[in-house]
């Protein structure tokens, strides 16, 4: 195995959980000896504290602004200087050996652009977003748990070989929860897009990789937990869900035309439209605590219904005509700090 290593792990809120990662960093990389960064998106929940008291060798970037998920990562790696670049959330534990088994896949395989692990949920089960398959207007649509939990390897939702395989494939699209890539190819790319402020900035870079006559790489036996959602789970649900469509309109814009755009939402529309319908018998019948799970529910399909129409969502959700400016030298307040041990 050979190459250098940098991981930057971007932090919103998530202090707890990023001690916990940057520890299985520490017990399972020392092999690779990487250098790790991190950046925290404005949310000033005292991890500069934390890592001051408990890792000094980090280099930390504090973000003045919430500049977004994509963005964020971009300024870490403007301090990137290895081989190779692992982009990590913080809410994730690797397991023992898998850092090393995906630079030896990246350093065999050498059309990949990205390299991924498989994911796995708290209490160990697989992660079905470690794979997904690249998104169309009609899958988005018909995505639910209920048709997931039916058919959880459809090839619909693009991950049946997270199920099936025992070696690394080649796959669509991967989880930005955890990617390996060669820093030459992260720069060449020019990082992530900065129009996305928060989700589908992974599922555009994978895109972007595959137009690039690159490969996604899945590697199965590479695992490393995914504790997932920790930084939005206070967020109200409308904003995520409302984000989510926001990022995908954007997605299919950019990558498709507005035509994919437009039938992307309006898809969205009726989606929304057949689950509201759905929901109005069991709001009926229902009392306690389910009733008030599905008026949740109802509110969240509602908001995208609205949106579908209208192009508006309640703030502070940002609507997909809001242009993220690019940052530039001195475009972006920041403060930069090498930690020294206490």
């Amino acid at each position: 195995m050979s190459g250098t290593l940098s991981i930057v792990i971007v932090n919103w809120n998530s202090m707890d959980h990023l001690r916990r990662c940057l520890e299985t960093i520490a017990s399972t990389c020392s092999e690779s000896s990487p250098k790790v960064i991190v950046v925290d998106g404005a949310s000033f929940d005292g991890c500069a504290e934390m890592l001051a008291g408990g890792f000094p060798s980090v280099t930390f970037i504090q973000s003045c602004d919430n500049i977004g998920f994509g963005r964020c990562n971009n300024l870490g790696f403007t301090r990137v200087s290895t081989d190779n670049i692992l982009l990590l959330n913080p809410d994730t534990e690797l397991r023992p050996g898998a850092v090393a088994r995906l630079l030896r896949v990246l350093e065999e395989t050498p059309n990949a652009g990205i390299v991924s692990p498989r994911l796995l949920n708290s209490d160990g089960t697989l992660q079905t977003s470690s794979v997904q398959a690249l998104p169309t207007p009609l899958n988005q649509a018909l995505d639910c748990n209920f048709l997931r939990k039916l058919f959880p390897a459809s090839r619909l939702w693009g991950t049946a070989e997270a199920y099936r395989s025992t070696s690394p494939i080649e796959v669509h699209v991967v989880s930005g929860a955890c990617m390996l890539l060669r820093s030459e190819t992260f720069r060449k790319l020019g990082g992530f897009r900065e129009e996305f402020f928060m989700y589908w900035e992974d599922v555009d870079l994978c895109e972007r990789v595959r137009r690039a006559g690159w490969k996604t790489v899945f590697v199965p036996d590479a695992e490393v937990v995914h504790h997932g959602g920790c930084s939005s789970q206070n967020q109200i649900s409308d904003f995520s869900a409302g984000t989510l469509r926001v990022a995908g309109e954007t997605y299919f814009r950019l990558n498709h035309n507005r035509a994919f755009g437009a039938s992307y939402r309006l898809l969205q529309a009726v989606s929304a439209l057949v689950r509201l319908t759905l929901l109005v018998l069991p709001l009926i019948l229902a009392s306690g605590h389910r009733r008030v799970c599905l008026r949740a529910s109802a509110h969240k399909w509602m908001t995208i219904l609205i949106w579908a129409v209208t192009n508006e969502l309640p703030s502070p959700i940002p609507t997909s005509n809001i242009s993220y400016p690019v940052a530039a030298p001195g475009a972006v307040a920041f403060a930069e700090r090498r930690i020294q041990a206490k």
